[in-house]
């Protein structure tokens, strides 16, 4: 990807990252409600490549694809932030899911089941599951809880457009890491066996149900209530 005279060849480089690009739109198109277009999510990580193609320089000491894929992850999440990508109604919806695991949690000291979150709720089973699969984009962190005031930088700016900071390293808090581990070990079987398969295997929802002998629309019900569940639990975090 570099020509003659050892520069890089922006042009080998696009069409070499474009495949990268795909890839992590569709890693993050998951975790987002459906009226989220993976085109838009590829046409701003496309732009976040072309920055880093202008912005890297081996001094940085990284490999320029770890570059790269947090220049392609910032842009993303910066198309996201920009435009009404989570109606109002479904951070709602997530927080009134949230509240109400927390609640049955506390008070039976155990996990709750759906029947008994669909009951504190005032809702039918149905009705509960239905909610969950609309808070499709179910996050552990909403994004628009992490800017803080415009003359402030937000926690994106300070943990994703930095050119020396990872993605991963927002997590890097060895004892946040714990309380996730062990949160995530409570889950009920099938809902970390879900989290396991999407987050540590890679796995694509239809693959997931595949495995799990359920539908697409299960999957993601199982996922946005472990959500649920996890954040209930890292509330003080």
């Amino acid at each position: 990807m570099y020509t003659a005279r050892g520069t890089l060849d922006r042009s080998a480089a696009v069409k070499h990252y474009a495949p990268l690009v795909r890839k992590l739109a569709s890693q993050m198109i998951a975790r987002l409600p459906s009226n989220v277009e993976l085109d838009d999510l590829v046409q701003a990580g496309m732009i976040g490549l072309m920055d880093a193609l202008s912005r890297y320089e081996t001094g940085h000491g990284a490999q320029f694809e770890t570059f790269a894929t947090q220049r392609i992850r910032g842009a993303m999440l910066d198309e996201l932030r920009g435009g009404d990508w989570l109606p109002r109604s479904v951070r709602r919806s997530q927080r009134s899911i949230d509240t109400a695991i927390h609640a049955v949690e506390q008070r039976l000291k155990r996990s709750a089941n759906e029947v008994e979150v669909a009951a504190e709720m005032g809702l039918n089973l149905t009705d509960y599951q239905q909610l969950l699969g609309e808070a499709r984009g179910a996050q552990l962190v909403y994004l628009d809880e992490l800017s803080g005031p415009e003359s402030e930088d937000s926690f994106l700016d300070r943990h994703l457009g930095d050119d020396r900071s990872e993605p991963s390293n927002v997590l890097g808090d060895t004892r946040f890491k714990g309380a996730l581990i062990a949160a995530i070990e409570n889950l009920p079987e099938r809902e970390k066996q879900v989290m396991g398969m999407y987050y540590e295997h890679d796995m694509n929802l239809k693959e997931i149900g595949a495995v799990l002998g359920v539908t697409e629309s299960r999957v993601c019900q199982l996922h946005a209530q472990a959500v649920s569940r996890l954040r209930s639990k890292l509330k003080g975090w």
